[in-house]
């Protein structure tokens, strides 16, 4: 099925050409049987699962942290974060290492999909959720007939949230 979803999304998202603005371009993802996407320009890379140290003191879905080739980088499980229940990572489990202020930190993620250019104007404002400008969700983009709930990186992981201690990281 997720081969099927993936084939319709390339049918009914623009292509990607040469002078594509990386802006309107998303990394989408699976969490359960929902559509996320976060932008491209923040993505650095996406790894498998590894070993995670713990990490004492910090809400339940910050996982604790890995060492990427001598970088330490904290890893947030974004099923967690949302309130989804937990689920055991399995060979599809991946986790995306973003750029947010200038600092690495992994998403957990069920699996990722594909990279969709994204017009704004096929994106609709949450604004109706009343969450307020706290919400990590910047938008509902469709896709023929999909929605991809486009995540805020930066309000998604907060500083405070993010906040290692310097012992650890040293």
């Amino acid at each position: 099925m997720a081969e099927d979803l993936t084939s319709t999304a390339r049918a009914e998202a623009q292509p990607l050409s040469d002078t594509d603005n990386v802006d309107d371009m998303y990394l989408t993802f699976a969490l359960g049987s929902e559509e996320y996407g976060v932008g491209i320009g923040r993505v650095t890379e996406i790894v498998g699962m590894q070993r995670i140290m713990g990490v004492p003191d910090v809400p339940a879905w910050i996982k604790g942290v890995i060492n990427l080739r001598g970088k330490v980088i904290p890893l947030l499980d974004v099923r967690l974060r949302f309130g989804m229940p937990e689920r055991q990572y399995d060979e599809r489990t991946v986790i995306i290492v973003l750029d947010v202020a200038d600092a690495p930190v992994g998403l957990i993620v069920d699996g990722v999909s594909e990279v969709l250019d994204i017009l704004p104007s096929q994106i609709d404002r949450p604004g109706q959720f009343g969450r307020g400008s706290k919400s990590p969700v910047m938008g509902l983009a469709r896709v023929g007939e999909r929605v991809t709930i486009l995540l805020d990186a930066e309000v998604l992981v907060g500083d405070d949230d993010l906040a290692i201690p310097a012992d650890m990281v040293a």
